[in-house]
C-alpha cells in the first residue's frame, strides 16, 4: 500500500513538474473527503527517492529475518558504501528523521490501521459488527424485511441480487411465483402486475403463465464478481478529481463491479468495454425474469470456502421459480500466495468433495427444474505469456515497472494472488495448470455421473481460448482482456465476450436450459411506456 501510494505521488510531482507536497494536495483534492487519508503521507517522500527506499526506511515495508528483501523497482544506483538498497535504506532512514525533525508539518502514519480503532467507539460498535457480519456472510447491508433482496446498491444490495420493490414485506422479492397472479401488487419485482381491463385477465397470468421463468444465480470468485481496479486511479497522465467520482461506489463494493459482470451484469458498463450477461440475455429471452439475479461471489473464492458462501441462497423450493446456477471458482483452488504454491492447492480428491457437498446443497434448495453449469478452471500461463514484458500502469510514465517486476515483488510478499502462474518459473507455470487441468476433469466427471433431484448438471470448458480468437477476430490484443491494474482478472471485454460464447455453446448443446422464447415480450415492453417506463 505504502509503495503504491508513494509512486503515485513522485510521479503526480514529476509529470506536473510540481514540488511533492503541491503533489500530495492536489492527489487529495481529487479524493472524495471521506477518503483522504493520504495527506499525512507527505515527510519523507522526495523524488529523488524510488518508493521502496522510502516506504522501507519509513518501517511500513520491513524484510524479516531470512527474507528477500522485497522491492517493486529496480533497487538505487550503488554508491561507494556497502551495497545497494540496504545502505540507501539506512542512509535514507537518517535522512528521513531529519526532515520530520525540521518539518513544519504533522506527519502521521496511523491512518492505515487507524481504521480498526473506530470500532472502539460505542456509538459505532453495533455498526461495525452489522458490517463485519454482512463481510464474512455476504448479505445485503440494508435489508429491512430480511428476505436478503434490498433497494440500496452496494454493501452487498442490489448491484449483486435482484432489487427488492418492497423491503418492508419478506414474501415480496424477486425471483418468486406470482401470489394470485400478482392481481393486486407486484409480488416477484419483475413489474408485471394488475389486470387487461380489456379482458379481466391478470397481465402476469396473460404474459408469464408457462413462459419457464428463470433466474440466474453464480456462485463464484472475484472473476465472477468482476474485480476491477480503475487505471486511472494510479496512471498520472490520466488522473483527476473525475478519476475518483467511484471511489466510494467502488469500495462498498469490494473493488467488485457486479452489475457489469458476465453472468449477473444488469448496466451500462462505466469502466470500459461493454456489458453483457446471462441475466441480460435470459430477460431478453423472457421479459418475465426481470430482477431475478444472484451474484454470490467472493475475493478469493474457491470451492472449499464456497461451501459456507453457498448459505447466502435466496430460493424457496416451494414458492420461488426455478433457476440456473453457474459454478465458477476458476482459478483460487490452484491460486495461492505461498512459497510452496503447489502444496496448497485444492486435490482432485477435495474438488470432488467439495463440489458434490455444494450441489447437494443446492438441491436441498433449488426449485425443481432447475439448472447448473460447472465452469473449468482457466489456464493462467495465458498471464505470463501475454503480460510479464508489458509496462503496468505504475510504470508506463517511465518505462520502469514491468508486469514481471509486479508479479515478482507480490510474490516476495507473499500476497501474489497466484504464485503458481505470476512466475517466471515455466515448468511451475505449466504444473500449475496441469492441476488446474485435473480439477476441471474433476467438475467434468461429476457433470457426466452424479445425479440429482430438483436440477440437472453440465459441464462447460472456461472459455479464454475462444474468447481471445474471437477478439483476435476484432482486431484487439490478447493482454486487452486482462484486468490492466492487477494483471489477473478477466477484462470487461473479456466478460462481455465470455457471455456470447457461454451463450452460443448453450443454444447449441443444451437450449432447454436458456427457456423458451416469451412471444410477449414486444406486447410487455409497449404496456411499459405506454405507462411512463415503469
Amino acid at each position: 500500500g505504502c509503495v503504491l501510494v508513494v509512486s503515485v505521488i513522485e510521479q503526480l510531482a514529476q509529470w506536473h513538474n510540481s514540488t511533492v507536497k503541491a503533489a500530495v494536495e492536489r492527489l487529495c483534492n481529487y479524493i472524495p473527503g471521506k477518503y483522504q487519508i493520504i495527506r499525512h503521507m507527505l515527510c519523507c517522500i522526495d523524488r529523488e527517492m524510488n518508493a521502496d527506499v522510502v516506504c522501507h526506511s519509513l518501517k511500513l515495508c520491513k524484510q524479516d529475518p531470512g527474507q528477500p528483501l522485497c522491492h517493486l523497482y529496480p533497487p538505487p544506483k550503488r554508491e561507494k558504501h556497502p551495497p545497494g538498497l540496504f545502505y540507501d535504506l539506512a542512509h535514507t532512514g537518517q535522512k528521513c528523521q531529519i526532515i520530520s525533525a525540521h518539518s513544519s508539518h504533522i506527519c502521521y502514519f496511523g491512518c492505515f490501521t487507524g481504521f480498526s480503532s473506530v470500532c472502539a467507539f460505542p456509538l459505532l460498535a453495533n455498526l461495525c459488527e452489522k458490517i463485519k457480519y454482512v463481510i464474512r456472510n455476504k448479505l445485503p447491508f440494508e435489508d429491512f424485511d430480511g428476505d436478503k433482496f434490498s433497494t440500496f446498491p452496494t454493501l452487498r444490495g442490489y448491484h449483486w441480487r435482484g432489487r427488492d420493490c418492497d423491503d418492508k414485506n419478506t414474501t415480496v422479492y424477486p425471483g418468486r411465483r406470482p401470489d394470485n397472479w400478482d392481481v393486486k401488487s407486484d409480488s416477484n419485482c419483475n413489474g408485471i402486475w394488475g389486470v387487461d381491463p380489456k379482458d379481466g385477465i391478470p397481465y402476469e397470468k396473460k404474459f408469464c403463465k408457462g413462459a419457464d421463468s428463470q433466474g440466474v444465480v453464480l456462485l463464484g470468485d472475484s472473476a465472477g464478481a468482476h474485480f476491477h481496479i480503475p487505471p486511472e486511479w494510479m496512471t498520472v497522465t490520466q488522473m483527476s478529481a473525475k478519476s475518483f467520482a467511484n471511489l466510494p461506489m467502488a469500495f462498498t463494493d469490494e473493488l467488485d463491479w457486479p452489475q457489469f459482470s458476465e453472468i449477473t451484469g444488469f448496466l451500462n458498463s462505466t469502466i470500459g468495454g461493454w456489458t453483457d450477461s446471462l441475466y441480460l440475455r435470459l430477460r431478453r429471452r423472457n421479459r418475465c425474469n426481470h430482477r431475478d439475479l444472484q451474484n454470490i461471489s467472493q475475493n478469493g473464492g474457491s470451492s472449499g470456502n464456497l461451501l459456507y458462501l453457498i448459505k447466502s441462497l435466496a430460493r424457496n423450493q416451494l414458492l420461488d421459480n426455478p433457476a440456473t446456477v453457474i459454478y465458477a471458482t476458476i482459478g483460487n483452488d490452484v491460486c495461492n500466495g505461498h512459497r510452496d504454491t503447489l502444496a496448497h492447492m485444492t486435490t482432485p480428491k477435495e474438488m470432488f468433495s467439495n463440489v458434490v457437498q455444494a450441489l447437494r446443497y443446492l438441491d436441498s434448495r433449488l426449485p425443481n427444474g432447475s439448472h447448473v453449469i460447472l465452469t473449468g478452471l482457466v489456464d493462467g500461463r495465458f498471464l505470463w505469456d501475454n503480460l510479464h514484458d508489458r509496462y503496468h500502469p505504475l510504470g508506463q510514465l517511465n518505462r520502469d515497472v514491468t508486469y514481471s517486476q509486479l508479479y515478482s515483488f507480490l510474490d516476495c510478499l507473499q500476497v501474489s494472488p497466484c504464485s503458481g502462474w505470476l512466475t517466471p518459473n515455466e515448468t511451475l507455470r505449466n504444473l500449475t495448470s496441469e492441476r488446474a487441468l485435473q480439477l476441471s476433469n474433476v467438475l467434468e466427471e461429476i457433470a457426466r455421473s452424479e445425479k440429482f433431484a430438483n436440477f440437472d448438471v453440465f459441464y462447460m470448458d472456461f472459455p479464454l481460448r475462444q474468447t481471445a480468437e474471437e477478439w483476435r477476430k476484432m482486431g484487439g490484443e490478447p493482454w486487452q482482456l486482462i484486468e490492466p491494474v492487477d494483471g489477473f482478472h478477466p477484462s470487461q471485454i473479456a466478460a462481455a465476450l465470455g457471455t456470447s460464447i457461454t451463450w452460443q455453446k448453450a443454444l447449441r448443446e443444451w437450449p432447454h436450459v436458456l427457456g423458451k422464447e416469451n412471444p410477449f415480450n414486444d406486447q410487455i415492453e409497449a404496456i411499459f411506456k405506454d405507462q411512463g417506463g415503469h
